[in-house]
């Protein structure tokens, strides 16, 4: 194939893609070209083609080439029809009058309401020498007529392209101008003798301004020129933007009665037409992109990217329109070391990640194992069994443990003893609790751990700190307790802020309660219970003063069938039992003798050991019965509790604590008639006046002892009884306690 048949087939490729591209500008079926107009819809050359008969363009094919005619009773040539600007360009009619007397032709645009003559494109133009013209027209419902004259004082005045009233005269448009008419004048009785061979001719005429530049010779030569005018359009329709389509913006007019469609910013089409806004390829049109040589353009939907071509960077300083090229010798090194990097930090990763895993699942194994360790299992059949009590204790994670206290903050730690921390924490549901982390626990005792921890998650006494549950997913097992907030009744008695604000009366009240729960620890338990532990610090009250037993880690569970066990001794000096200390036998009696303890100090406000006192003194049980034998109880009472109205009942409280302390166990009360005794003196002293009536020998208490009187210094008479004692050897144990 030659050169020719190259340029031919070249040739008819562009003729089939402009083709292409008018006709998807139309609607489909539809002419898009008439001659060499292109007519885009909403307009058309058939009411079918066009959106209404006011966007209907008539094609006159009797012309050669086809003529555009604006609708087909007028006979308004059409030249140029522009979808994205909203204009319509039509062939301007020339009113002229010529001297002396033509009769001037006015022409009339009676154009329909969506064609408004444009004021940013057109001027009126008046073209002569003592001429002058009026445009009349409609602005809304209202009649807009101006004009503009034309003077010639000297020919050489008139300057090619000035319409500034010599020889040419422009005014401009008002917005909205619609239906116009426009005629020309000339001033008759105007002398001509300085303007020789002058054919006095006025011409007016609406034309687009940059399509229009004056020309002396108009005046001289008969003007037969058209320029083209140009006219906004929209649609109708009160701005509901029903016509607009695909990828397109709605523009609407100041009234918002009118609209017109556009394709969004990126896209080009027919916004009229379903699918016709297509994405431009901004990158095959270098006027469209901005990217330079060392960048490479990027065509997105309705945009382009700009990203800097291999061997170059992006330039920090000038964003993305600039790249700058890398140096040779550092790209290959930047790319080594990118690579490297990015190798060392995905080994990074992926180690964290297997450590963490087998972290977590050596964590989950140790829990599994100290879980079987603790007999967890064994626990959780023995909780089954009662699962339909409500105060079941629960097992607890370690987790929900160390989220409770802050994974055991210092700030959180309430309490330490010779057997461990006890923390303050919070639950999920933010109740607060006491929760006890033993130091060490003997393996041997694992199972009786468990028992006592199903024992006493059924205890069910006001005046016990109930059991909320355990962990046995660590090494040594934790308690879970409510947390009691006002502290140890070992504070109260001997805080010298605190003490007065424990009157007797509230003292008597704690000594009752706390003696009704070892009585019901020792006999209305299922399985009895010997506290072992029983002081002044393991006393809790609450913010009304309510005792609230605590520390069961030394109790031990009592069979039924025997009274008394055998085990190596445990307790706190200063509150031991004297026969369980030297016999190794371990009885209920044993709690009376250090509920005795707690009573002392409840009367004198003394601590049970305090070695900075004199040798006779160093022992609260040696001082307390002491001072008894000699009749100086009131010599030694707390001040803050004697007056004038419970000096009788100091005394039996005295005298009860005396016997609690008796050295043989089986002298002692049970701690059921203590409790009794106890409840008896608190509702005598509330309802005394019933003393006066009462027989002396019934009111006489059932622990009294009053075979022996003796007189204090002071005079007064008080009965007393001792156990000597004194070869009492106190024994401070390894854990403190």
């Amino acid at each position: 194939m030659g050169f020719r048949g190259v340029a031919f087939q070249l040739m008819l490729a562009e003729m089939l893609l402009t083709a292409t591209l008018v006709s998807s500008l139309s609607k489909p079926g539809c002419d898009a070209l008439c001659g060499d107009l292109e007519i885009p819809y909403p307009f058309g050359t058939s009411l079918n083609c066009s959106l209404n008969k006011d966007f209907l363009i008539a094609c006159n094919h009797s012309s050669t080439p086809p003529k555009a005619l604006y609708r087909n009773e007028s006979d308004i040539p059409v030249t140029k029809v522009n979808i994205t600007t909203g204009q319509l360009h039509i062939s301007s009619f020339i009113s002229r009058r010529c001297h002396p007397s033509t009769k001037a032709n006015s022409p009339w645009y009676n154009l329909p309401d969506f064609l408004t003559v444009s004021n940013t494109e057109n001027k009126f133009t008046v073209i002569g020498c003592n001429s002058y013209a009026y445009i009349r027209g409609h602005i809304d419902d209202r009649n807009y007529k101006t004009g503009c004259i034309s003077l010639c004082e000297n020919i050489s005045y008139v300057d090619e392209g000035s319409c500034t009233g010599t020889g040419c005269c422009q005014i401009d448009i008002p917005k909205g101008l619609k239906r116009i008419n426009y005629t020309a004048y000339s001033f008759n009785n105007v002398s001509q003798t300085n303007i020789p061979d002058i054919r006095r001719c006025t011409y007016a005429f609406v034309a687009e301004q940059s399509k229009f530049k004056f020309k002396p010779s108009y005046i001289f030569d008969n003007l037969t020129e058209n320029f083209p005018m140009v006219l906004d359009w929209a649609i109708t329709g009160n701005a509901k933007c029903e016509e607009c389509k695909e990828n397109t913006e709605c523009e609407t007019t100041e009234d918002g009665s009118r609209y017109r469609c556009k394709c969004k910013t990126g896209y080009e089409g027919n916004p009229y037409l379903s699918n016709s806004c297509q994405d431009i390829n901004e990158c095959d049109y270098p006027d469209l992109h901005k990217c330079t040589e060392s960048q490479s353009c990027i065509n997105n939907d309705g945009s382009y990217t700009c990203s800097c071509r291999e061997g170059y960077e992006r330039d920090e300083i000038n964003g993305w329109e600039g790249c700058n090229p890398i140096p040779p010798n550092e790209f290959p090194v930047v790319k080594v070391a990118m690579g490297v990097g990015i190798f060392f930090v995905v080994l990074l990763v992926s180690s964290t990640w297997l450590y963490l895993v087998l972290k977590k699942r050596k964590l989950i194994k140790l829990k599994e194992k100290f879980f079987q360790q603790n007999d967890g299992f064994l626990l959780q059949q023995q909780l089954s069994k009662r699962s339909g009590s409500s105060e079941t204790a629960k097992i607890f994670t370690a987790e929900e443990l160390k989220k409770a206290t802050n994974n055991y903050d210092e700030s959180r730690i309430i309490g330490r003893g010779g057997f461990g921390t006890v923390y303050k924490g919070f639950l999920t549901d933010n109740t607060p609790v006491a929760i006890k982390m033993s130091k060490t626990i003997d393996e041997s005792q694992i199972e009786q751990f468990v028992n006592e921890v199903v024992v006493l998650s059924q205890i069910n006494h006001r005046n016990v700190v109930r059991l909320l549950g355990c962990c046995l997913e660590t090494e040594v097992p934790l308690l879970v307790y409510e947390f009691v907030s006002n502290g140890t009744l070992f504070e109260h008695i001997h805080d010298k802020d605190k003490a007065p604000t424990i009157s007797w009366e509230i003292r008597l009240r704690i000594a009752a309660e706390t003696a009704g729960v070892l009585s019901y620890l020792h006999s209305a338990a299922a399985t009895p219970i010997i506290h072992r532990d029983v002081k002044s610090t393991n006393i809790l009250l609450d913010h009304n003063f309510t005792a609230k037993v605590s520390d069961f880690g030394a109790s031990k569970l009592v069979p039924i069938d025997e009274t008394q066990l055998s085990t190596m001794v445990q307790g706190t000096l200063g509150y031991l039992d004297p026969e369980y200390l030297h016999t190794s036998q371990l009885t209920e009696k044993s709690d009376v003798y250090s509920f005795g303890v707690v009573l002392a100090e409840l009367l004198t406000g003394k601590k049970a050991l305090l070695f900075d006192r004199p040798e006779e003194q160093r022992s609260l049980v040696m001082y307390f019965l002491t001072s008894l034998q000699e009749g100086c109880l009131f010599e030694i009472l707390e001040n803050y509790i004697v007056n004038d109205g419970n000096e009788e009942q100091l005394k039996e409280v005295a005298e009860l604590a005396k016997i609690c302390l008796k050295v043989k166990g089986e002298e002692r009360p049970t701690m059921r008639e203590v409790a009794m005794e106890l409840d008896g003196l608190r509702m005598m002293h509330k309802h005394s006046w019933v003393n006066t009536e009462l027989n002396p020998e019934e009111t006489e208490h059932l622990l009294r002892d009053t075979s022996d009187v003796y007189k204090c210094a002071d005079g007064s008479s008080t009965s007393a009884g001792y156990d000597s004692i004194k070869d009492h050897v106190l024994v401070v144990f390894d854990d403190g306690r």
